[in-house]
């Protein structure tokens, strides 16, 4: 629907209609458009569909860019204000159900804080209401896919199965008609689980004690995603130093999921190829020719 209007609107502001089109169906639109002769394809969406795309265009030289998903991490550090960071977290983790890209999936915490830190964690995601999303007071919707509700019981399964991990909040389907699943809140978790490790796509969050930086280093680098990272402390050398070293295309300092039009939004790893937004971006729709001229 946000697709369509979108549509409408640039057509109404005097985009041609054979400039702008929108398509809306499942895969085989999708295989339909890939196959007609195309400059370039430009794709945002999951990493298994990347890949069948990238396949699908790579004998044919043509431009590919790949926007895929993410598995974005946060570290807190003993510094950081435990409730500020909590509250700011949990928007991170939850806003829109958790169904972006760059939503704050794992969430680690120094020690000194920890338990601090979901206290306050916990007493944001509670206060948020599930229901309309067309209701001014609601905050959790609906998932998008049915099958996506699958991949979130079988990660919080996974994670109870594998260890200690406490469920503080959630880990369910949600009543009535629609795709429903309640904020979820996971801790005691480890990188042998799949709520750590693969993409949720949900609201489902797990928070993992660490030791120093040194760890939640090591284990923010722990993956095959690199979309977003972030660190909360009030010391910015700390978070430079910290933030050079994690490998992802965007990262945060006190703060998290947030996009601007002037910086290159990119990803690491199965994250993703080439840029989009700021200047980078509109270079990449571009083909630039050389001109090599001289007067007779």
């Amino acid at each position: 629907m946000t697709g369509l209007e979108i549509t409408r609107l640039l057509h109404e502001a005097g985009v041609p209609r054979e400039v702008m089109a929108c398509l809306v169906g499942a895969g085989e639109v999708g295989t339909a458009l890939l196959a007609q002769a195309v400059d370039g394809v430009f794709f945002t969406g999951s990493h298994a569909t990347g890949q069948r795309i990238a396949e699908a265009v790579g004998k044919r030289f043509v431009k590919l860019q790949l926007e895929l998903g993410g598995k974005d991490p946060t570290y807190v550090c003993e510094d950081a204000d435990p409730k500020a960071a909590a509250e700011s977290l949990a928007d991170g983790a939850m806003y829109n159900t958790g169904q972006s890209c760059c939503s704050v999936e794992r969430i680690y915490v120094h020690e000194k804080i920890h338990d601090a830190f979901v206290a306050h964690f916990v007493q944001t995601v509670r206060g948020y209401k599930m229901g309309d999303p067309m209701s001014e007071d609601t905050y959790i919707g609906a998932i998008t896919r049915a099958p996506q509700l699958e991949v979130l019981d079988r990660q919080v399964a996974d994670a109870q199965r594998k260890g200690a991990a406490d469920l503080l909040l959630g880990g369910r389907k949600g009543q009535g008609p629609g795709n429903w699943y309640e904020p979820t809140v996971l801790v005691n978790v480890n990188h042998e689980m799949e709520v750590m490790r693969e993409e949720s796509f949900g609201p489902v969050v797990g928070i993992q004690k660490v030791r120093d930086d040194h760890e939640a280093l090591e284990l923010m680098n722990d993956t095959r995603y690199g979309l977003t990272a972030g660190v909360f402390t009030p010391d910015e050398e700390r978070a430079r130093s910290i933030l050079a070293h994690v490998r992802a295309g965007t990262v945060y300092w006190n703060c998290c999921d947030r996009v601007s039009p002037r910086l290159p939004w990119s990803g690491v790893g199965d994250s993703g190829v080439g840029l989009t937004l700021s200047t980078y971006g509109i270079q990449t729709f571009t083909r630039p020719k050389a001109w090599h001229l001289r007067k007779a």
